[in-house]
């Protein structure tokens, strides 16, 4: 099988780059700095369908964004998830959190309707991420 980035995912989200393994991409919601990281796997839903080196880069390509965005961004914290109820596609969710964000401390999803970035607003952002990404194709 080849790998098709999910509909859902491709509508609610902007492409950034590519890791070794994962796809980046940035929720088009301008409410929180947030990211997501896609294996570049067919017919995968959840991690542990990933074989033991890809699941360790995963885990390295997720710790590396982590930690990049929460020093770009300055976050009070970042919440880190793969949930996958409306999209099955395996896709983990990176957001930088900020103590006074409208959602502290409930959990995003759902909570208000997106707020889409300007095109400048995503062009700014993309490359504020690139620039922070070095490793990022």
């Amino acid at each position: 099988m080849i790998f098709q980035l999910n509909p859902r995912l491709e509508q609610d989200c902007i492409a950034i780059g590519r890791f070794d393994l994962c796809r980046l991409l940035m929720m088009n919601d301008s409410q929180y700095p947030w990211f997501v990281l896609v294996p570049e796997r067919a017919d995968v839903q959840e991690i542990y369908q990933l074989n033991k080196a890809e699941r360790e880069l995963l885990t390295e390509e997720s710790s590396y964004l982590a930690e990049h965005l929460a020093a770009l961004y300055n976050a009070d914290k970042m919440n880190i998830a793969a949930i996958g109820n409306l999209v099955p596609q395996l896709h983990i969710h990176h957001i930088v959190r900020y103590r006074d964000d409208i959602a502290w401390p409930a959990p995003v999803w759902g909570k208000f309707a997106t707020k889409p970035y300007t095109d400048q607003q995503i062009a700014e952002h993309v490359a504020r991420v690139k620039d922070r990404l070095k490793s990022i194709n």
